[in-house]
């Protein structure tokens, strides 16, 4: 797991921390390297996640790289909401 310059994964509260792990070995099944790009840290949405440190963004995959949606769905579970950006990927706990 790679985190880009200035990202503070520190707060991360345990329900996204643990999710972590999960999420790389997805990247290193494509052959990528798993780069969080944000946390708390950053102009996000009013009442967004991210304060709550309860999100993260990381790096899509290159084009051409195979990156199945329902991977994510399937390790994170039901209280994840997954978002595909264009240039990154959107994941914050949100249990219904």
């Amino acid at each position: 797991m790679l985190v880009k310059a200035g990202v503070d994964i520190g707060r991360l509260r345990p329900e996204i921390r643990k999710q972590l792990p999960k999420i790389e070995k997805i990247y290193i099944s494509i052959g990528e390297d798993f780069v969080i790009t944000s946390t708390y840290e950053g102009n996000h949405s009013a009442g967004s996640l991210h304060y709550a440190n309860l999100a993260i963004d990381f790096r899509r995959p290159p084009e051409g790289k195979t990156f199945v949606h329902t991977d994510l769905i399937n390790a994170l579970g039901p209280d994840y909401d997954i978002l595909f950006e264009p240039d990154h990927v959107h994941i914050e706990y949100d249990p219904k």
